[in-house]
């Protein structure tokens, strides 16, 4: 990148945040810290009213306005990408939202990238996955952000995977994250008085209340790290034929995949599961060419499993 974009990037950054940090920006670009101070002094000096305070970072002063960004055709083409992922991977609010965003954006390209764009849109789909809420018109995930960002305590209705009623939670929200193509959102529970999982579908209502949090939280990526979150995880080690493990690579990171060995003619995966009669289930579509090293509570949920077949087989 050459100077010139690099300072407009710079400049492009510090709009978007209240506050940017030297150090960021130096590892974002891949620069020295002199030659950052170098950049900012150059915007300083064409006009941009830059407020710098040496431990806290660079912002740009309140009310100061900019001409629309222009966007390049990669760039342009980026938001279209974007857009049909939002379609499909969000709720009903947010994809509103973004799609006021879009208009927005598009208002600003060239005529030649609108163009482009607008021929673009026919030509980029992603294809419907289960249904990552309660509801087609469900606002939840928006309600979740608003909880989180507002820092006021949500109330949902919760159906767990082990129960048949829901149950009304109170939480307080510390962040959302997609995994297997459903929405979690990571929360301590009055109710459990911990930290807790809550998957997006089994979600049936969710609102804000005017109550605030009333405990301070660790960011999310914290909690991602955490071993809390594999308290309840199982071991399993199974061994697989070879011709047929490389039909499961995809569906294998749904049921806790850890790692592999390969051997001569099978190959031995360690799977961290959070429940054995789920995973059992699964096992049962490679059983004929698999077995299983352990746990043997797990061999025994399979052995029932295989019993029930052969007594509704016999019916």
């Amino acid at each position: 990148m050459n100077r010139f974009d690099r300072i407009t990037a710079i400049l492009i950054q510090l709009q978007s945040r209240k506050i940017v940090k030297a150090q960021d920006l130096a590892e974002r670009f891949e620069i020295s810290l002199r030659t950052v101070y170098r950049d900012i002094n150059s915007l300083a000096e064409a006009g941009v009213p830059i407020i710098g305070e040496a431990g806290v970072g660079y912002s740009i002063m309140d009310g100061y306005r900019l001409p629309p960004v222009m966007f390049t055709k990669e760039e342009a083409r980026t938001f279209i990408t974007a857009e049909k992922l939002m379609e499909k991977f969000t709720d009903f609010s947010t994809q509103s939202h973004y799609q006021a965003a879009m208009y927005k954006i598009k208002a600003v390209l060239r005529s030649t990238e609108k163009s482009m764009v607008e021929n673009l849109e026919n030509h980029i789909e992603v294809r419907s996955r289960p249904r990552a809420f309660h509801q087609p018109n469900s606002n939840t995930l928006d309600i979740l952000l608003n909880s989180i960002s507002e820092r006021k305590i949500a109330k949902i209705l919760y159906v767990a995977l082990s129960a048949s009623e829901p149950v009304e939670r109170v939480i307080e929200p510390v962040g959302i994250y997609h995994e297997n193509n459903y929405w979690y959102t990571i929360a301590f529970c009055h109710l459990r008085n911990d930290y807790r999982n809550f998957r997006s579908d089994r979600i049936l209502q969710c609102d804000v209340t005017d109550r605030p949090f009333q405990h301070k939280h660790a960011p999310l990526k914290d909690f991602m790290h955490d071993s809390w979150e594999n308290d309840n995880m199982r071991l399993v080690r199974v061994r697989v034929n070879k011709r047929v493990a490389r039909y499961i690579r995809e569906q294998r990171s749904y049921y806790g995949f850890a790692s592999e060995t390969e051997h001569d003619d099978y190959i031995e995966m360690t799977f961290l599961s959070a429940s054995l009669e789920g995973f059992a289930r699964w096992y049962m579509m490679i059983a004929p060419e698999a077995c299983i090293m352990e746990p043997e509570a797990l061999k025994t949920i399979v052995r029932q499993l295989s019993e029930k077949i052969l007594e509704n087989l016999n019916h």
